[in-house]
């Protein structure tokens, strides 16, 4: 297949510059990467932040945005044996630290970050999970090693990351109680939660309580409110706290006594930091959930490339319910 000089990608020129569409070159694989042509790609908050300078990476510029690729191989390096021309493929850690974003008409890959799509899954419904799951995955498999049969408690579990946790550790056998708003309570059923309670009620930690008398074994705060003092009394002999709040989390109050005397660990991790290992091992139980068709999310919008500022706005103003598609 005969490739154009130029492509249409969404960019920017300066860290903390507005997104443009730009006509720029095709990049060309270098000898183990594969060049991709994009489908479609998620949106995530953590553009906002490699986009704004908040989250310090290196940004070659003009920069493409985008950590999220759903496509097909339309070329490969000489190094690669992995895949060929014509693969439906993904890959969720582009747009950082170097790396080229997902949101341009291809992409190159380097073949160890590009994982296949399994057949017959939408590559949009695809796009919008890779990097929830993801996240899901390396909280509850890496750092807090979630056994089934275990209980989780998981805060904000409405949203993109929170309902993939909940998917996820479905997945993982474990009980699950949850809090969200009221109106996502089917919702966040129907992606395997145990106990939903309303993330409004000032008793929700008493009803949590309530619902795990014997305690709660991970917990999970997507919300960024990490309120320590008031979870960890609910929390069994050797539990696990996750922090992941983006830029959002202020500072929290750390209640050394009680995690002392219940051997509570606590864990923070950012997916931007996993290795290609760590993503790998998420991408094989990500591939697994979608082709057993229990990793879904709510699309609240789809934008085409040309409208790519237009959908960070619509995330940032937080008025959607659901996750946000760019075809491309």
């Amino acid at each position: 297949m005969s490739l154009a000089v130029t492509m249409p990608a969404a960019c920017i020129d300066r860290v903390g510059g507005p997104i443009r569409i730009a006509a720029l070159p095709v990049p060309r694989p270098g000898p183990t990467d594969v060049l991709v042509r994009v489908a479609a790609s998620g949106v995530n908050h953590v553009d906002l932040f490699v986009r704004s300078g908040a989250y310090r990476t290196h940004t070659p510029l003009p920069f493409v945005i985008g950590r999220d690729a759903v496509g097909s191989v339309v070329e490969v390096g000489a190094g690669v044996a992995a895949f060929a021309v014509g693969d439906r493929v993904w890959c969720n850690s582009l747009g950082h630290a170097g790396r080229q974003g997902a949101l341009a008409e291809y992409a190159v890959v380097a073949a160890d970050r590009l994982y296949r799509l399994p057949d017959a899954i939408d590559p949009e419904h695809a796009a919008v999970v890779l990097h929830t799951g993801a996240t899901a995955h390396l909280g509850l498999a890496r750092q807090a090693r979630l056994q089934a049969g275990e209980t989780l408690f998981v805060e904000g579990a409405g949203g993109g990351v929170g309902s993939a946790i909940v998917q996820m550790a479905r997945f993982m056998g474990a009980r699950i109680v949850a809090t969200a708003a009221r109106r996502d309570h089917d919702w966040c059923r129907q992606c395997g939660a145990d106990v939903l309670i309303d993330y409004h009620d000032d008793d929700r930690y008493e009803q949590a309580r309530q619902a795990a008398p014997e305690g709660i074994d991970v917990w999970w705060d997507t919300s960024g409110r990490n309120d320590f003092a008031a979870v960890l009394p609910l929390m069994r002999l050797g539990g696990r706290a996750i922090v992941m709040s983006g830029l959002r989390g202020g500072a929290a109050s750390l209640p050394v006594g009680p995690m002392y005397t219940r051997d509570v660990s606590l864990h923070g991790f950012a997916i931007s930091n996993a290795s290609v290992s760590d993503l790998a091992h998420a991408a094989t139980a990500i591939n697994r959930l979608l082709a057993a068709g229990r990793l879904n999310a709510r699309i609240g919008a789809t934008f085409a490339l040309h409208q790519t500022d237009q959908a960070y706005a619509a995330m940032a103003a937080g008025q959607l319910a659901g996750r946000i598609v760019i075809r491309v």
